[in-house]
């Protein structure tokens, strides 16, 4: 959690990073200071693009801009820091193309 937190800190469109134990959420905006939840194409890009490396989470939210986490309980130190990357680098992508 705390480096997901760490991303949210960085990353414009990560407005909120909750969670308990394993099952964890990222919130994803339009801009941290409006709120406005990402749109569906947003949302739809930045997990097709995580899927693409190799990381599957679910959909959450009232518009799906909730990522849901929930990896397995064998879950290793080198599989979180592969999610953090991967995260990272779709989120970075999504805000080049935008």
């Amino acid at each position: 959690m705390t480096e997901l937190a760490k991303l949210r800190d960085k990353n414009d469109i990560i407005s909120d990073v909750r969670g308990k134990g394993l099952q964890i959420s990222v919130e994803m905006v339009k801009d941290k200071t409006s709120r406005e939840s990402l749109p569906p194409e947003g949302v739809a890009e930045i997990f097709e693009d995580v899927k693409d490396m190799g990381v599957l989470m679910g959909k959450g939210g009232l518009y799906g801009q909730t990522s849901r986490i929930k990896p397995p309980m064998c879950i290793t130190m080198e599989d979180a820091n592969f999610f953090l990357a991967v995260l990272n680098r779709s989120v970075h992508n999504y805000l080049e193309r935008r």
